[in-house]
Order: structure tokens, then C-alpha cells, then sequence
């Protein structure tokens, strides 16, 4: 057979066809898998483009506890004897601050100051409304010293570009040594119809 000559194309065996098909079958999959990868990657640019910046920003200026430990009186009003009983508490003041960087009004809702133990258990309580706070230094007197402006914890009108600060109080029944030993501290600051700010405060708290 001379070697100018060629075989004609339906002499081509079915091997070497199915040779051809296999490889454009790759360069097509190769093509779909990089445009996948190209949409998705367009998709995640405008998500993030379009995401808007939290309506309010937090900091946590200062935090402080005064753990409590009662004992009630051995005789009642009339001297006769009674069984005593003890109560522990724990009172965590905490001043924030929190602007408003929207260009609408926000709503301060309610405020949750959240203490996470060792097991995991998280415990969680409501911040004193304003009169509340002054209450607690009425009752407590010796805590005067402590005593600054307080936040006003519930249904508080924020305006574009207004930053608040004050100081609240939370409540929680437990011994010194279980706060003493908790893992974490933060705080949920809520607002009306927006997502809540989680806050961790930077510094530690000190017992007074």
C-alpha cells in the first residue's frame, strides 16, 4: 500500500471515534464546571455588594458586679424562734453605648445580658428599665457611689446619627462562686422590627 494512502472516513474504527468522543465530552464538562464557578463567584460579589451595614453599633464602656449573700432573721416580728433562710444574687451593671448609623429611627426594644457557663448553660436576664435602676440604688445605699446616668432600657427612640449612653442593671440568682466561675459574658441588644447586636465586653468585670 503506498503511504500517501489514507483510508477513507468510514474506514476510521470505532475505537478511535469513541477516542474523539470522549474528548470533547471533557473539554464541554470542563467548560460548564468553570462557568458554574464563575456564576457562583458573580452571585457571592452581589450578595455581598448589596449587603447594608448593621443599622446600630455597641461598645460595652464598663462592667461591674456586686454579689450579694442574705441571711434571714432566726426570730420573727414577735420573737419567736423561725428557720433562717439564705438568698444569693448577683447585680451586673454595665454601661454601653449605641449609635444609630442608619438613616432611620430605630427603637431600643429590651436588652438581655447573657452569662455562659462551664457546662454550656447559658443564663439570661433583662436589663432594669431607668426607674428601676434608681430603685436598686434606694434599696442599696451603699452602692451610691457607684451610681451614674441611667439608660432607658425599653421602647428608647434612637434618631439617624444619635448615640446614646447609660448604664443598666441585671438581676441574677446565683452564688459569688458561680459567677466567679462563668466562661463567658455578653450582651442582645433588641430593636423593634431590626436584627439584635450581640456586644462582648472588652474588659473584665470587677466585684464592688
Amino acid at each position: 500500500m503506498s503511504l500517501l494512502h489514507q483510508e477513507a472516513p468510514d474506514a476510521v474504527d470505532d475505537a478511535a471515534k469513541g477516542e474523539s468522543l470522549t474528548k470533547g465530552t471533557s473539554h464541554i464538562l470542563v467548560a460548564s464546571v468553570i462557568a458554574t464557578v464563575l456564576v457562583t463567584i458573580a452571585i457571592a460579589i452581589y450578595v455581598i455588594s448589596g449587603e447594608k451595614p448593621p443599622a446600630a453599633t455597641g461598645e460595652i464602656l464598663d462592667v461591674w458586679a456586686h454579689p450579694m449573700h442574705s441571711v434571714t432573721p432566726a426570730f420573727d416580728a414577735s420573737g419567736a424562734s423561725v428557720s433562717q433562710e439564705t438568698f444569693d444574687q448577683v447585680l451586673v451593671f454595665t454601661r454601653v453605648r449605641i449609635h444609630n448609623q442608619s438613616k432611620q429611627a430605630i427603637v431600643l426594644h429590651q436588652i438581655l445580658t447573657n452569662i455562659t457557663h462551664p457546662d454550656k448553660v447559658i443564663d439570661s436576664s433583662f436589663a432594669t428599665t431607668a426607674s428601676q435602676y434608681d430603685r436598686i440604688f434606694q434599696a442599696y445605699p451603699d452602692l451610691a457611689p457607684y451610681h451614674t446616668a441611667p439608660l432607658q432600657t425599653d421602647e428608647l427612640t434612637i434618631n439617624p446619627d444619635q448615640t446614646v449612653e447609660g448604664t443598666f442593671v441585671s438581676s441574677f440568682k446565683m452564688t459569688k462562686d458561680v459567677w466567679d466561675g462563668r466562661q463567658a459574658l455578653d450582651y442582645t441588644i433588641g430593636f423593634r422590627y431590626l436584627p439584635a447586636l450581640k456586644l462582648t465586653p472588652k474588659m473584665s468585670a470587677v466585684d464592688r
